[in-house]
């Protein structure tokens, strides 16, 4: 919900319902790296209230615009975020399957060594006097 002036449409209040401090946070962050902007913040009117009010005053550029511009750019920021995690969890995931490989292969190795090694030791003649 948008509580703003008739007159002058570069200061408004939204209101967001079902939300907390997480999205407003990052939305008072976008708002405030745009140049456009002379303040942002938000409040949320009671603990037990799920809503949160964002104020935003600009230079001159309607405020529903800036804080959707905010938005958006929150959103691309968020997508790059979570392809960069998606790669990193995938390459952590080949590594560990590569590592489990090379230990796995190590033992074997082991296992053969050691019964090579009992092997030749029972092939052994000693003879006890």
């Amino acid at each position: 919900m948008e509580h703003g002036s008739f007159t002058n449409d570069s200061f408004a209040s939204f209101t967001l319902a079902e939300e907390d401090h997480t999205l407003a946070n990052a939305v008072r962050f976008m708002l405030n790296q745009d140049p456009r902007v002379t303040f942002a913040g938000y409040s949320i009117p009671h603990p037990s209230l799920e809503c949160v009010n964002v104020r935003v005053q600009t230079t001159g550029d309607p405020a529903r615009e800036v804080l959707k511009d905010a938005c958006q750019e929150l959103m691309l920021m968020n997508r790059h975020v979570r392809s960069v995690f998606d790669k990193a969890v995938s390459e952590f995931k080949v590594e560990q399957a590569r590592l489990a490989a090379e230990e796995e292969k190590n033992k074997k190795a082991e296992e053969e060594e050691l019964k090579k090694q009992r092997d030749l030791l029972a092939s052994m003649d000693i003879e006890s006097d």
